[in-house]
């Protein structure tokens, strides 16, 4: 048996009694934000008069950087910049949560914020029109650190039962996953789905399509209300790309690209044109994609358990095992779109899509350092 928090088992209903309050014309507006390890995510919320319509109606914020690993002590206030808002499936209408970039007070983007960067790089190629759709893996684990629903001793049965498994010995976990969901959709998240992985207690949910910046922004808000969910449940979702080791499939973050051209009629030349820049391109890429320079993927990217090589870049039609797959009825249709598997679970999708549109969208010769 997994531990869960104590927290976890604080009486629900006698909080539901202080929550179904009325609140009169006051709105509770929850800002979120990337820390300073590009992993975590922080939190704190405002009293507002009255319900905001837009970001124009949310006032910048700030706090206190030395606590989050963005700045130091002696000059700690760093600015938050509301730039998404969604509705709170937690604190339910007319109250929202609000993604946030963080400047420092030189009003620079700080170290971790790869939005600002993003939103220039999507705006010079908004012109293709480019639709994202990124597949975020996750473990459940028990505050102990242990996978949830694992026996205490040993090792469940091996993969092969699990993925988008049904029944209580091989799905573990299903009331956050579907929690999460419907949290998702209530927020107005771009969430397509969700499905039990290949190594057991170990699930992924679809966000996309979408639009250029909108990636980064849904994807980061649907990870807020996965920890949010697993909170009130008292488990951990983790993003480590191989939280066990052994023959068990890593975690990751694969990414779904098309540009109008490749969705047209005859697209399949651009998306070749596209992995073949890719494959120019591959260290750098690997660097991006996790938040440690590569050093996560190393764990993970190792040809075995439906991964291609680190070291080695390579595509196909349909073949999971590659760095680039193909989808067949993209191969059919000779349109479409084209999957990058490398992207590690915890990967910033505003870095990877970044990336991702500067190495596939930018001009040959167009130089993406004037976007810094």
């Amino acid at each position: 048996m997994s531990y869960v928090s104590e927290s976890s088992s604080l009486n629900k209903a006698l909080r539901q009694q202080y929550l179904s309050l009325p609140q009169g014309t006051f709105c509770q507006v929850t800002y979120v934000w990337i820390d300073g390890s590009g992993e975590g995510l922080r939190n704190k919320t405002r009293t507002m008069d009255s319900e905001p319509k837009s970001i124009a109606d949310l006032p910048e914020w700030n706090f206190d950087g030395s606590s989050t690993g963005q700045s130091k002590g002696h000059n700690s206030d760093m600015l938050l910049i509301p730039v998404c808002m969604f509705r709170d499936p937690f604190l339910l209408d007319p109250n929202k949560l609000v993604l946030c970039e963080v400047l420092k007070h030189t009003r620079e983007p700080a170290e971790s914020n790869h939005r600002n960067r993003c939103n220039k790089v999507m705006e010079k190629v908004k012109d293709l029109h480019p639709w994202f759709g990124m597949e975020q893996e996750y473990t459940l684990l028990g505050v102990d650190g242990h996978p949830f629903g694992w026996p205490r001793l040993g090792f469940p049965k091996p993969q092969g039962p699990y993925y988008c498994s049904v029944g209580a010995d091989r799905a573990f976990g299903r009331d956050i996953v579907e929690s999460h969901y419907k949290a998702c959709l209530y927020a107005g998240i771009t969430i397509s789905g969700t499905n039990a992985e290949v190594m057991p207690s170990q699930w992924e949910f679809q966000v996309g399509p979408c639009k250029g910046i909108e990636m980064g922004d849904h994807l980061w808000m649907a990870r807020f209300l996965l920890h949010r969910v697993c909170e009130d449940f008292g488990v951990v979702a983790t993003l480590d790309p191989k939280p066990m080791t052994g023959d068990w499939n890593g975690t990751g973050c694969h990414i779904n690209v098309s540009t109008v051209q490749m969705r047209e009629q005859g697209g399949i030349e651009h998306i070749e044109k596209a992995i073949e820049k890719l494959t120019k391109r591959h260290a750098e890429h690997i660097r991006v994609y996790d938040p440690h320079g590569g050093e996560d993927n190393k764990r993970r990217l190792t040809g075995r358990h439906e991964t291609s090589s680190i070291h080695d870049f390579s595509a196909g039609v349909a073949n999971r095992g590659a760095s680039i797959r193909i989808p067949r009825q993209v191969g059919q249709d000779k349109c479409g779109y084209f999957e990058d598997r490398r992207p590690s679970a915890n990967c910033d999708p505003y870095a990877v899509t970044c990336v991702m549109a500067i190495t596939c969208m930018l001009e040959e010769g167009e130089d993406a350092h004037e976007l810094e």
